[in-house]
């Protein structure tokens, strides 16, 4: 079957806030974003393979934004933000560091991903003394270069099992949909596209019926994909791939690729006691408060206003950022507190993905687990009973 290769855009469109702030959307050359960004998130007096490591990350994650389309595909008109909550920290119009310049010269076409993965890793960092993440630490990284650890191998003390691909091919940045419907007698390499993206997608939604050949060939067992994909997701169940189709696909795709990114880092998928707990704000600590963090980490794959949170058991700041999100995306006063009625609203989110995108046999760390069941593919009707909150609480 035809392979769908990431590419490395020609240019990038910078939107100079947060997603949903009235802001400048500016297109510059890809090379000279990662240059931006370099020159912004780290020191030019770092060791190189510091600097090697830290541009590599740079690069692979802003080519994660473009090659899954995360902000197109929920129709903004922009790759990537500025804001260092949501992507990477870049500043209009600012000069670079020439060394820094040189070696993003020579490795803005380079990118990390995942042995088996075919999509370059979102590769997230952070300063590693003022806020910490589940990547890469910027100042880990120069200590780690100090002690003589070349760039692979901070790469790797990171980020775990990735693997460098060299030389990516550059091409002009355009959105995927070609402005074409596909349906049964379509053919082509876009069809194979979506052959792929549905049989990725049947894994964690196993009511949506397995294509058996990727052929390039939309076929009835295609049609018949398509259409159960698009009732479950509210679409227009015609059989038809058009333009919301098309990005419903891609949204959904690379959504189960974070989910399963997760899943590959060791990050696993919890079954635990949903009883509201008293007293989550800032300060928290323990169990309840990684029980929280894990369900806004899988929230933020599929709600772009809500930002990841890394899962430390730590109530800090980034974790009363997130929950004021959730709240102001639910509709509910935005104290950064987890009162009840916030904890019952962010389960409900949470319980509606767990059962239609989490694959089975899979705990929460350090607590023997039960397991949750799929989505049976029949949809919910009045009368029907939340059986899914019953079965977990003990």
């Amino acid at each position: 079957m035809p392979t769908v290769i990431p590419f490395v855009p020609k240019n990038i469109t910078v939107h100079l806030g947060a997603p949903n702030a009235n802001a400048e959307n500016v297109t510059v050359p890809f090379v000279d974003y990662v240059k931006n960004v370099a020159s912004s998130e780290i020191y030019p007096t770092w060791e190189p393979a510091a600097l090697r490591a830290n541009i590599l990350a740079i690069v692979s994650f802003a080519l994660n934004r473009v090659y899954t389309e995360f902000y197109r595909s929920r129709g903004y008109p922009f790759d990537i933000t500025s804001s260092t909550a949501y992507d990477q920290y870049f500043v209009n119009g600012r000069s670079y560091f020439d060394n820094v310049s040189r070696i993003v010269d020579e490795l803005f076409n380079d990118y990390l991903r995942r042995p088996g993965f075919v999509e370059p890793l979102a590769a997230k960092f952070c300063n590693g003394t003022t806020v910490t993440c589940a990547g890469l630490s910027q100042w880990g990284s120069q200590a780690l270069a100090q002690q003589g650890q070349n760039s692979t191998q901070i790469l790797r003390n990171y980020y775990g099992d990735v693997e460098i691909v060299p030389d990516a091919p550059i091409r002009g940045s355009q959105q995927s949909y070609p402005g074409t419907p596909f349906r049964n007698g379509s053919r082509g390499p876009f069809v194979t596209v979506i052959q792929t993206e549905l049989n990725r997608i049947s894994r964690n939604y196993p009511a949506i019926p397995r294509i058996p050949d990727v052929d390039g060939i939309f076929g009835p067992r295609t049609e018949a994909a398509v259409r159960k994909f698009q009732e479950i997701f509210g679409l227009e169940p015609d059989g038809v791939v058009g333009k919301a189709t098309w990005y419903a696909l891609v949204r959904l795709y690379t959504a189960v690729l974070n989910l399963s990114e997760l899943r590959s880092q060791g990050q696993q998928f919890y079954a635990i006691d949903w009883a509201y707990p008293s007293g989550l704000q800032q300060g928290a600590r323990g169990d309840k408060v990684r029980h929280l963090q894990y369900m806004l980490s899988v929230l933020s794959e599929y709600i772009p206003q809500i930002p990841e949170v890394n899962v430390d058991g730590i109530f800090g700041p980034a974790t009363r950022n997130a929950v004021i999100a959730l709240q102001g995306y639910l509709g509910l006063p935005q104290t950064g507190v987890v009162d009840e009625d916030t904890w019952d609203e962010l389960y409900d989110q949470f319980a509606g993905i767990e059962n239609t995108s989490l694959r089975s046999e899979v705990t929460f760390p350090g607590i023997p687990g039960t397991t949750l069941r799929q989505f049976p593919g029949d949809g919910l009707r009045p009368g029907n009973q939340d059986s899914v909150r019953q079965e977990v609480v003990r």
